[in-house]
């Protein structure tokens, strides 16, 4: 089975209240980016890596990897340009891989680096084995729904709520399929973009520890993870 990893990451430093973009702050002492890569590489050093950037954050990406010689050496990779939205970045990134026979593609964001290699792998392994998987985790909280129509909340079963995570791997050719849709603001990510080809979905429990950071709060539970003893 050939692996590849999409590794899309085209976040602002805006919730973060940054000039710099959110996948290249420094998380203990290196850019969250390159723990992202460094998950994929532990899990198989044989996949692919491709980062898709703003077209006005490659230059940069680029000069963090001079500053940080062991990105290149440890995490080698393909950088692509990213499009307008999450949608375009990702067939950006999928169009970028030519037709290849028995080949299973992992796409994931990049502001999630504490992904475990572990999790990465049994990802893989039940995405062959079912044709896709998505990591996902159950609701911890309750939930309550907006009904306008009622002008009241409504109540959700707690169990059937599902936190949506990456990685989110599928067959190459499923998603060439998938991506030459039109755009639709309904896709959420690119499971949804999947589905809305016909596909269904098989969800794999992952871990509360996968967060995704995008605010301050946000890195500061991630140092906090990462400190733990392993």
């Amino acid at each position: 089975m050939k692996k590849i990893a999409i590794i899309v990451a085209g976040g602002t430093g805006q919730r973060m209240n940054s000039a710099v973009a959110k996948q290249f702050l420094l998380l203990q002492n290196k850019p969250i980016l390159f723990h992202t890569l460094q998950a994929f590489k532990a899990a198989d050093p044989i996949t692919k890596l491709i980062v898709v950037l703003p077209e006005n954050q490659i230059e940069y990406w680029k000069s963090l990897c001079e500053k940080y010689p062991e990105i290149k050496l440890e995490t080698p990779h393909e950088i692509i340009n990213g499009g307008e939205t999450r949608f375009h970045s990702s067939k950006n990134g999928i169009d970028s891989i030519g037709a290849q026979d028995d080949c299973w593609v992992a796409i994931h964001d990049g502001v999630r680096p504490l992904i475990l290699p572990s999790t990465i792998n049994q990802a893989y392994q039940l995405a062959q084995e079912k044709g896709n998987c998505v990591v996902s985790v159950s609701s911890k909280d309750s939930i309550r729904m907006w009904d306008a129509s009622k002008n009241a909340f409504k109540s959700v079963i707690r169990d059937d709520v599902k936190i949506i995570q990456t990685p989110q791997i599928f067959e190459l050719n499923t998603l060439k399929k998938a991506f030459n849709q039109p755009y639709s603001p309904k896709f959420t990510d690119d499971a949804s973009v999947v589905e809305a080809n016909g596909e269904n979905i098989h969800l794999m429990e992952g871990e509360y520890t996968n967060i995704k950071i995008t605010t301050p709060e946000d890195l500061l539970v991630a140092e906090s993870i990462l400190e733990q003893p392993k």
